[in-house]
C-alpha cells in the first residue's frame, strides 16, 4: 500500500503528464520494491482506472486523454486537435498525435477513449510551439504548419475553417516551411489557401 500511496502523490502531479515504466521502477526500487509485486501494483492500480497504459512501457493517472502525446515524443498535437486547441471551431476532437517515433500509425484507444497517430519524416518535424492547455505546456502547430499538415495527410478542412485559419497564417512563414515540401504538398496547400 506505500508503494501505491506513493505513485499517487508522485506521479499524478502535472510534472508527470506520462510515466514511463523504468522511471516507476527507478522511484520504486529505491523504496525497495521487488519486480513482481512492482507488475501486480501495475496491474492492480490499471484495473481500478486510476492508471491507464497507453503503449508499452508508458501510463498515466492523469485524467485528461490530452497527455497521451507525451508517450510518443517527440510530437506535436496537429490537424483537427490544433484547431479545436487554438479554439478555432466549436468541435471536440480526440487528440491528433504527430511524431517522428516508430509507432505505428492510425486509431489507438487509452481506456474508452480514442486518439489518432499521424507520422511524419524528421525533416518535416517542425512548425510547432507550445499552449497552454488545462494544468501542461502542449506542443500544438502553428497556423501555417497546420494549415500544411490538412494537405500532406489529405485530410479536409471544411472552407469556412480554412478562411479562419488563413487570416491567420503567415506568408512568409508558410513559403518557407512549403519549400521543405514536395510538389504534392504544395499544390494542394495552395489549393486549400485558394478556396
Amino acid at each position: 500500500m506505500k508503494y501505491v500511496k506513493y505513485v499517487r502523490e508522485h506521479f499524478s502531479n502535472p510534472g508527470f503528464p506520462v510515466i514511463k515504466l523504468y522511471e516507476l521502477k527507478t522511484a520504486l526500487k529505491a523504496k525497495g520494491i521487488k519486480d513482481t509485486y512492482l507488475k501486480r501494483m501495475i496491474n492492480h492500480l490499471i484495473k481500478r482506472g486510476e492508471l491507464k497504459r497507453i503503449t508499452k512501457g508508458a501510463y498515466t493517472l492523469q485524467k485528461d486523454i490530452t497527455t497521451v502525446g507525451f508517450a510518443y515524443q517527440p510530437f506535436y498535437y496537429g490537424l483537427e486537435n490544433a484547431l479545436t486547441i487554438r479554439k478555432m471551431w466549436e468541435q471536440a476532437t480526440n487528440p491528433i498525435i504527430i511524431t517522428t517515433k516508430k509507432a505505428r500509425p492510425g486509431l489507438r484507444k487509452i481506456g474508452s477513449q480514442n486518439y489518432t497517430i499521424h507520422r511524419i519524416k524528421k525533416n518535416l518535424f517542425f512548425g510547432y510551439e507550445l499552449v497552454r492547455y488545462l494544468d501542461f505546456w502542449i506542443p500544438v502547430s502553428d497556423p501555417e504548419k497546420t494549415i500544411i499538415d490538412f494537405a500532406h495527410f489529405n485530410h479536409h478542412l471544411r472552407k469556412d475553417v480554412a478562411k479562419k485559419l488563413k487570416k491567420q497564417v503567415e506568408m512568409k512563414k508558410l513559403a518557407k516551411y512549403l519549400e521543405k515540401y514536395p510538389l504534392k504538398t504544395r499544390t494542394k496547400t495552395l489549393k486549400i489557401l485558394n478556396s
